[in-house]
């Protein structure tokens, strides 16, 4: 296959910051990256000249229900090639696919279809532009009824080491995360279960004071779920889960930076607590994404989308509409340096889900997911493994 040179006025691989910037594309593989003149060029190479435009890793989202209509729930081919296409065009070039808690049938079934989806797409005729999906999250049904938010009471279950290796045996090895609220009974024995099962715990829709909290951490909690949201609110004196997860150096924390989900000011705050090592940000988006107002799914739900806010019928949020190249926008806008903010969605998630040099990253032998910026951070162009650049 014919490498391709693509040059660029920088790139940020995020850890360096890299002007007059050339990327050697081998397949699906990126087998250089570097200045221009310290990088050896392959003969007989395609080149790409993007002129104006900054180079960065793909981004990574390991908290998103679906896209362009559809929820991962649904489970089928269809379903998941159109969510991934549409958040692709929008510069998410790697998702964890995010369950919500529904029954434990539903729930089983929408997992062995997302794992077969996983397990087979090579054998597919693929979209030239397509996010790869890098493993499933289960957000529920391990919640706190009074931080549910909007997930269906009657699903929520008790932590239960028999129901979570159901649902492992559907996902076949494609599982990576699991959100729980760890002040639930059994919550710390699960804990365990699944940190053997190699998942990433992640405290979420909790309402686990400092104590709780840390004990689970202590126990191998190493996220947390959408930080302020579904949470026992930050008191002085009773600092509760956020207190424990913004003061943890372990625990890597969740940020829907949409304006909407979180105040300016506690996004600071987290950002600046958490540091770029630790911050990651995430869409929490939903099938309404890159779709006008109206009705849409969540899980097995209703929800309604007016002014791209999804709320339910009792007026709570409901995920969100929006996308990573946004989120990262909304950083930017806040003073955070974007080298540090890139991080937050591209090698931090990578990290935490074990897949740090293949993907989040520019480097030899890392997946070619690239995204071309604007000096305004728009998408000027996204490369998936290597295919779909088409810069504007």
């Amino acid at each position: 296959m014919q490498p391709i040179v693509i040059h660029a006025d920088r790139a940020f691989t995020p850890f360096e910051e890299i002007s007059d910037a050339v990327v050697v594309i081998h397949g699906s593989k990126i087998s250089a990256v570097g200045q221009r003149g310290k990088v050896d060029l392959p003969r007989g190479g395609r080149e790409l000249h993007a002129g104006g435009k900054t180079i960065v890793p793909g981004f990574v989202d390991v908290h998103i229900h679906g896209a362009g209509g559809h929820d991962v729930m649904e489970g089928t081919r269809e379903a998941l090639e159109i969510v991934t296409a549409t958040v692709a065009a929008r510069g998410t070039t790697s998702l964890v696919a995010t369950t919500v808690t529904a029954s434990e049938k539903e729930t089983r079934d929408s997992v062995a279809g997302i794992a077969h989806f996983i397990l087979n797409t090579s054998q597919y005729a693929a979209r030239e532009l397509s996010a790869e999906i890098l493993g499933i999250h289960f957000e529920g049904p391990f919640i706190s009824p009074a931080r549910r938010g909007v997930h269906p009471a009657k699903w929520i279950a008790r932590p239960s080491s028999e129901m979570l290796a159901q649902f492992l045996a559907e996902a076949r090895g494609t599982a990576q995360i699991l959100t729980l609220a760890p002040e639930l009974p059994g919550a710390v024995e699960l804990i365990s279960a699944a940190r053997k099962a190699g998942l990433v715990v992640s405290l979420g829709h909790t309402d686990a004071t400092y104590e709780q909290a840390q004990a689970a951490i202590e126990a191998g909690a190493r996220h947390a779920a959408h930080v302020f949201n579904a949470m026992r609110p930050f008191s002085h004196r009773g600092t509760g889960v956020i207190g424990a997860v913004l003061t943890s150096p372990k625990v890597s924390a969740e940020l829907i930076a949409d304006g909407v989900h979180v105040d300016e000011a506690a996004m600071r705050m987290l950002v600046d607590l958490k540091t770029a090592e630790r911050a990651i940000l995430v869409s929490d988006g939903i099938s309404a994404t890159g779709m006008p107002d109206g009705n849409y799914q969540l899980g097995l739900f209703e929800v309604k989308v007016s002014g791209g806010v999804a709320r339910n019928a009792e007026g709570k949020l409901a995920g969100s509409t929006l996308t990573l190249d946004r989120a990262l926008r909304n950083i930017v806008a806040l003073g955070v340096p974007l080298a540090s903010a890139l991080r937050m969605l591209t090698a931090n998630p990578a990290r935490q889900i074990g897949l740090g040099t293949r993907k989040g990253v520019l480097a030899p032998g890392a997946d070619a997911d690239l995204v071309f910026l604007d000096d305004k951070l728009e998408i000027s162009g996204v490369m998936t493994r290597g295919a779909g650049l088409a810069l504007s």
